[in-house]
């Protein structure tokens, strides 16, 4: 008779200690996702707050732009408040800053705007292709003269775009950083902001304005979704392993080697 080949052993039930280290472990993390879930909501009505309050800036009547008393206070609170404000473009101190629009890859126009009192402002007059950039290439538009500019107030960017920093001294720019910008064609008293022109056209059609883009990424709802789901996935594997009983040696039936009728 062929002595009977022994089965392996299933696993055992684990232990209470393994029990108690692997629930306190899945709540923990549970609890960090449900965190991370939760923060994402918050994050969300932030988001949401900020939109709804942009959005009135932009569309109320125009107000005058700040002027020196307040320019220590500018900050995120005056991002895309609707202004006006007058006086004499500088058309000589302009500043081309590489940009990508709907109308393809070219340049922004920033000219510093003198006011009645000798203040300047940093004007975003608009968009240009590349072969627009000359001045001589839109002399209507270089318009002379007292005028009146509305348009969105922005906060300065510092440094340069993503990879790439601003280079004054070869006057390549990525951003519109208005401190640098200042500095490098000789300007005083220049406002800590600057104020992208509305989509009023100026004469010969370039540059044009109107084309600052307001959109605020809002995917918190997504994250805060996906971070409960994996909670929940979490917990409810955890509770099945922990009200699981593997099962034991099978008893029934013959073993190998032995014949149905031993």
């Amino acid at each position: 008779m062929t002595a009977p080949v022994p089965r392996p052993a299933e696993g055992d039930a684990p232990s209470p200690l393994r029990r108690i280290v692997f629930g306190l472990g899945a709540a923990l993390v549970c609890l960090v996702l449900v965190g991370l879930g939760t923060w994402q909501v918050q994050r969300r009505a932030w988001k949401l707050d900020l939109i709804a309050t942009t959005e009135a800036r932009v569309h109320a009547a125009p107000v005058p732009a700040p002027s020196p008393p307040v320019w220590a206070g500018i900050g995120p609170g005056d991002a895309y408040r609707h202004v006006t404000l007058s006086g004499r473009f500088l058309h000589d101190r302009e500043t081309l800053v590489q940009a990508v629009t709907d109308y393809g890859a070219g340049f922004w126009v920033i000219t510093p705007l003198r006011r009645d009192d000798g203040t300047l402002v940093l004007v975003n007059r608009g968009f240009v292709p590349g072969d627009r950039r000359e001045p001589a290439a839109r002399e209507a538009g270089q318009v002379e003269g007292p005028v009146t500019v509305t348009g969105l107030l922005r906060l300065t960017e510092p440094h340069g775009a993503f990879l790439r920093s601003n280079a004054p001294a070869q006057n390549r720019w990525y951003s519109r950083d208005v401190t640098a910008i200042a500095a490098a064609r000789g300007l005083a008293e220049v406002a800590p902001y600057f104020v992208d022109a509305d989509a009023a056209p100026n004469p010969g059609g370039w540059p044009v304005g109107g084309l600052t883009v307001v959109s605020f990424p809002n995917n918190h709802l997504v994250y805060a979704v996906t971070w409960y789901g994996l909670a929940l996935m979490l917990a409810a594997f955890g509770l099945f392993r922990l009200a699981g009983r593997p099962a034991g040696p099978s008893t029934g039936g013959p073993t190998r080697g032995q014949s149905l009728g031993e």
